[in-house]
């Protein structure tokens, strides 16, 4: 297969698509590794669908070290209860039992679930594994018009579910040179899904992040080979480094209260817009 058709096929062009538009559309944010920005993306751009697009939108945390919790301290309140893993378990319980609002208009999260990289494990022997969050998920679909999934840092049994139960896959890259490889791992893990379950999971494209201008010779380096390995996948839109998205993480609020007109937030919010043409133009 030549590169051309990998990407149309990544990209799900020529592709059958749905056309309900009465469901939801599930974003997995997935990167091979950590400190991509993949939970800075994950969280703002979530914040950006509820507060700028005015959609239902819904955070699924599915990475044990609680970020999203963490992000989002101010906004969220604190959450006692079922969470994440009894549903993936088969304890009995529903999506809308670990589903919070929080001060966010449009804006709700799942509960902060410390334990999933144990229940990752315990998956590994379970048959039919990687379509155990789909189910979850479905559920879901017709009180949100967007669920946004926050991934493990890694390619493990709870990403692979995260794929299987998404209609695209959002893919962070910063700026070094390493996260190159680990974006067209990650892809492999895409076409294995597409091909060996049989799902119909779309890359909706791949996002620079941690753009730094202050070093633009590999900067510039990392952003050429994006766009010659992948080209229409990779997004318009990209993060730049910038101190208040970090500030606004340790604070736990959200950037567009913290500092609404820099460039941080900006990005984030033309993301959304951005993210929004692209399903549009899948479907």
């Amino acid at each position: 297969m030549s590169l051309s058709e990998r990407i149309k096929k990544l990209a799900g062009l020529g592709s059958a698509t749905s056309n309900d538009l009465n469901r939801a559309k599930v974003i997995a944010v997935a990167a091979q590794k950590g400190g991509v920005g993949k939970t800075t993306t994950a969280v703002n751009l979530a914040l950006a669908m509820a507060k700028f697009q005015g959609l239902k939108t819904l955070l699924v945390d599915l990475d044990g070290q609680g970020h999203v919790a963490a992000s989002l301290a101010s906004i969220t309140p604190d959450i006692i209860g079922a969470s994440l893993s009894d549903i993936l378990l088969g304890h009995g319980r529903s999506i809308s039992e670990i589903v919070h609002p929080t001060q966010v208009t449009n804006l709700s999260v799942t509960a902060s679930d410390k334990g999933l990289a144990a229940t990752e494990g315990i998956l590994s022997g379970r048959i039919g594994k990687e379509f155990l969050l789909r189910g979850t998920i479905k559920q879901a679909r017709s009180d949100f018009d967007v669920i946004l999934l926050d991934c493990p840092p890694n390619l493990g049994n709870l990403t692979l579910n995260a794929m299987a139960a998404a209609d695209y896959c959002l893919v962070p890259c910063d700026m070094s040179p390493l996260s190159l490889a680990g974006v067209s791992d990650l892809l492999v893990v895409v076409e294995t899904v597409q091909d060996r379950l049989g799902h119909d999971l779309k890359v909706l494209g791949i996002l620079p992040t941690r753009v730094d201008r202050r070093n633009w010779r590999v900067t510039e380096h990392v952003l050429n080979e994006l766009a010659e390995l992948y080209g229409e996948l990779v997004f318009d839109n990209h993060i730049p480094i910038n101190s208040f998205l970090a500030r606004a993480q340790i604070k736990g609020v959200p950037v567009f209260d913290l500092d609404p007109s820099g460039n941080g937030a900006t990005a984030y919010r033309e993301l959304a817009g951005e993210v929004l043409q692209r399903i549009k133009a899948a479907n």
